[in-house]
């Protein structure tokens, strides 16, 4: 009979649900406007009901996620301060390291994997890349959503520079989610063809110590592990 440890409180996978939630909600409004000439943007705008309703849901969907961006930045920040949440995401020299050595072992030029503890260098890079993401669109964003007021201390060209680098960064994001972390959360062999970790919180002692060798040694100490 399996075994399993918890991986995510609750808190971690509520915001999950909630980034994955606005995530949809910008891109199925968004790339639609940013694509407006094609007819598949056209009829998805009808779908949803026209223009004005897409973008209303587009502006509630991203005030919604600037708020949301906040209050996960400063809850991460005043527990790191207060001793309550390690660095465990930060990246450190031996991530690139570990990057090395994984395509080495890809490549077959080394028979030994890297050994990864909480977070692996991908997770890292994944979540990194959404807190910088993050910091574009929503600026970007709210210049789109307050020209005026933006062009009072900003110069006149901040508007269409900001729509430029506002829907690249949605398209990007979009991408990166579908090629990189579908496939590797949902569709890589080690977990096809779904990974519930995230959703349940578990998981199995037998992939905790496949995908995280070092937390799993760190853990084994514990009482909950031990037997």
């Amino acid at each position: 009979m399996k075994r399993y440890v918890v991986r995510f409180s609750l808190q971690q996978r509520a915001e999950h649900a909630t980034v994955m939630t606005l995530f949809i909600l910008l891109a199925v409004t968004g790339l639609p406007q940013k694509f407006f000439e094609a007819s598949w943007a056209r009829g998805v705008i009808g779908l949803l009901g026209g223009i004005d309703q897409v973008r209303w849901v587009h502006r509630a969907a991203g005030l919604a996620f600037v708020f949301f961006t906040a209050a996960h930045v400063t809850d991460i920040l005043r527990r790191v301060l207060t001793g309550r949440s390690s660095l465990s995401l930060v990246p450190t020299r031996q991530d690139f390291l570990d990057a090395i050595q994984q395509l080495s072992y890809y490549l077959g030029a080394t028979n030994e994997p890297a050994k990864f503890d909480k977070f692996d260098y991908k997770q890292k890079f994944e979540y990194w890349g959404l807190l910088l993401g993050a910091a574009i669109v929503i600026s970007t964003g709210l210049v789109l959503l307050f020209p005026i007021q933006a062009t009072l201390f900003l110069t006149g060209e901040i508007v269409p520079a900001s729509k430029l680098a506002h829907g690249n960064e949605g398209l990007m994001a979009f991408l990166i989610v579908i090629l990189w972390h579908i496939y590797n959360a949902h569709l890589n062999p080690d977990v096809f063809p779904f990974d519930r970790t995230i959703f349940t919180g578990k998981i199995s002692l037998e992939r905790l110590h496949h995908e995280h060798e070092l937390e799993y040694d760190r853990l084994k100490e514990t009482e909950d592990l031990k037997g």
